[in-house]
């Protein structure tokens, strides 16, 4: 009989891929199962040649639908036009895409993988997932873990049992989903998600009682119907609840006591580089919705492109840390050295961001996402560590199949983290150990490059809004963990737009430091034919890179003045002329000096003007329909490139249905022939987009 092990691969960007296969690996020893895990990049430690175990990949989505970086060579590999068609016969595999329906292409990564799998003859044992991190990876990411148990089983079974050749293991393939009147996709009766759920109104695994509405302190049931993080309704607060199996705790953490005072920044490990901050420029007004600032980093001898961006790690707030060390009553032992090793017969692995030895405060200062929202087997984890029986009941149906819509309201939406959840429910006392085991890896932030080492040699400069989330029921008003850590960092040496030699400092102290690495764009750079022309769209911080372009072609233009320059176009918008307008006296220079062919711009919440403007255009893709004759002949006559960059969630929609709408008007034909036009300039790079949400 064949050993029940299996074979994990990611293909991950910024971690979650990652994340959720090692949560995987960690899963599977409470199944029966052992998993050996991979990325994908590390082809020397596995081989699908000759692979015959279950596979389960885990793939991300980055760019313009691209498989990840740490993917690109695999994909390579199995895209080879002499691989015969049955290469991967032999190959049995369950595949999760990840992807954000906020931009084109969802989960293209995975999908690119899974048809060319496919197309070299390996077969499914378990339905594809495809998890959209618009509406909560967790949605499909939770169910999609708890069915492959049993598909794993039934296919370890088959394996074992029978020796036909030509075993059919794609009956689980991505047709057996169907859709519900709600348009949710579900598994056909025959392929049912097994949650392995516990029914708790029978009986308390801890406490061998039954849990229902009346074993709950009769103080929470409020007169007031009104769903809370803190309190549920009717109907849900009398229902018997289905919850996630309790997850299987593998770590063991201990506290020495050896100080490790002093231990400020993480290692230089990783491509990162220390560098400072040289100028730090407000670049809107003080009465603006919101706030922008410009940072010029000194970075000696690090290459990039404009288009390119730059990872910056920064820090968990220390006012969080502290307030999270006194709430586990660790305060004291904040300088401790950390040693974490797995619990005895445990078969998960220590997760690579912790690192052994740091200090408690480190730890928790630089290498755990504090400020995640709690995936729903953390709150299951949680809620066995409550004492208060109403507290702990909250927390159940939070976690529960009956309690998903108070879970986005009241958790993932409300952009709720475990300290909050903390303060919600005071007799939650968790162990160290369940943190590190359920808080993911505190990810760098990137940011565009806003220049051109042409124009600044030695100098990179970026820009950001300083987000604010405002107070609420479930946590008080708090800034970006980034960008409010970056606007509090130079706030000694910002300055207001216009002020001369902004990089002077008061005093003598040291310029403020951060940790930066590359990011290079495999795409979103302008065109190796300068003749090529470029429509540029870019609102508010979205014209970053765009910054970069013309600072790069301006100097392009002063080097090479016999050549042939094709017209470049911007779109910008903002709301406020005179309170926002990001750029606007070097966007003015560049089109006063033909650098820039056409600036257009619009300001959404200023008043018309003295003639009454009927129509005035509002947003960006308003803009482009004025235009809508000149984008055509450029996108499909001139063969230029269309460049598009800031938030997925509105704005590059809006643009990407202006885009179909002008491509449908000028030749002719329907949306759907409008959108295959469209999906032609995407494969041939030259619809590109560098979006977020």
């Amino acid at each position: 009989m064949l050993a029940a092990r299996f074979l994990i691969l990611y293909g991950s960007q910024r971690g979650q891929a990652q994340s959720i296969a090692e949560e995987i690996c960690q899963q599977a020893a409470e199944h029966g199962f052992t998993a050996d895990i991979n990325c994908l990049s590390n082809q020397h430690k596995y081989n699908l040649d000759s692979e015959i175990r279950p596979v389960v990949f885990v793939i991300s989505t980055t760019g313009d639908g691209d498989p990840p970086d740490t993917a690109q060579k695999f994909v390579r590999k199995i895209k080879n036009k002499s691989l015969p068609h049955n290469h991967f016969s032999h190959l049995h595999y369950a595949l999760l895409a990840l992807g954000d329906t906020n931009y084109a292409n969802f989960c293209n990564g995975g999908k690119t993988i899974d048809s060319r799998l496919q197309q070299l003859g390996a077969k499914h044992f378990y339905a594809t997932g495809h998890a959209d991190d618009g509406t909560g990876l967790e949605v499909v990411v939770d169910p999609w873990i708890e069915g492959l148990w049993d598909a794993l089983k039934k296919t370890f079974s088959s394996m074992a049992t029978s020796d036909q050749q030509d075993t059919d293991l794609s009956d689980c393939t991505q047709d057996d989903f169907h859709k519900n009147a709600s348009g949710q996709e579900k598994y056909k009766s025959d392929l049912e998600v097994d949650l392995h759920l516990l029914k708790l109104s029978e009986t308390d695994s801890q406490k061998g009682k039954a849990i229902t509405s009346d074993s709950i302190d009769v103080e929470t049931l409020s007169t007031v119907l009104v769903a809370s993080l803190k309190q549920s309704v009717p109907l849900l607060s009398e229902s018997a609840l289905n919850v996630p199996a309790l997850p299987a705790s593998y770590l063991e953490v201990r506290l020495e006591q050896v100080s490790t005072e002093g231990e400020t920044v993480p290692s230089d490990k990783d491509g990162y580089h220390e560098v400072s901050i040289s100028k730090a420029v407000q670049l809107t007004q003080d009465d603006a919705v919101k706030t922008a600032i410009s940072l010029e980093l000194d970075i000696s001898n690090l290459a990039y492109q404009p288009g390119d961006a730059f990872d910056i790690l920064c820090p968990n707030r220390a006012s969080e840390v502290e307030e999270l060390l006194l709430r586990l009553d660790l305060q004291t032992q904040k300088n401790c050295a950390v040693q974490v090793n797995l619990l005895k017969n445990s078969t998960a692995k220590i997760p690579l961001h912790i690192p052994q030895n740091g200090s408690l405060q480190f730890i928790l200062t630089w290498c755990l996402e504090i400020r995640s929202a709690p995936k729903k087997a953390f709150v299951r984890a949680l809620a066995d560590f409550t004492q208060n029986s109403s507290e702990k009941r909250r927390l159940l149906e939070l976690c529960s199949k009956e309690g998903s819509a108070d879970y986005n309201s009241f958790v993932r939406d409300a952009n709720v983290c475990l300290l909050d959840l903390l303060r919600a429910f005071p007799s939650c006392l968790p162990p160290l150990s369940l943190l590190f085991e359920h808080l993911p890896k505190l990810q760098p932030r990137a940011y565009s490059a806003a220049s051109s080492s042409l124009q600044h040699p030695g100098k990179v400069h970026f820009v950001f809004n300083v987000v604010e989330f405002p107070a609420r029921p479930e946590h008080p008003a708090r800034t970006g963990l980034c960008t409010g850590w970056l606007a509090d960092h130079v706030s000694s040496i910002l300055r207001p737009l216009g002020t001369v030699l902004a990089s002077e400092r008061l005093g003598t102290s040291a310029p403020p430091k951060v940790h930066v690495r590359p990011r290079p764009s495999g795409t979103f750079h302008l065109p190796a034919d300068p003749s090529v022309p470029v429509v540029m769209v870019g609102p508010g911080t979205g014209v970053a890179p765009f910054i970069g372009f013309l600072q790069q072609r301006e100097k392009e233009r002063e080097a090479n003045q016999e050549a042939t320059f094709g017209e470049t176009w911007l779109f910008f918008g903002c709301r406020h002329k005179d309170k926002d307008f990001l750029f606007r006296e070097e966007l003015e220079r560049f089109a006063h000096n033909g650098t820039l062919s056409h600036l257009i711009v619009c300001f959404s919440r200023d008043e018309p003007d003295a003639a009454g403007t009927v129509n005035r255009p509002t947003y960006v893709q308003h803009n482009l329909s004025l235009h809508a004759k000149n984008v055509a002949s450029i996108l499909l006559k001139d063969k230029g490139s269309l460049y598009v960059c800031g938030d997925a969630k509105n704005m590059a929609k809006d643009v990407n249905d202006t885009l179909l709408e002008i491509i449908g008007n000028e030749l002719q034909i329907d949306k759907l022939d409008a959108m295959k036009t469209v999906a032609g300039l995407r494969e041939e790079k030259r619809y590109l987009q560098d979006i977020w949400s």
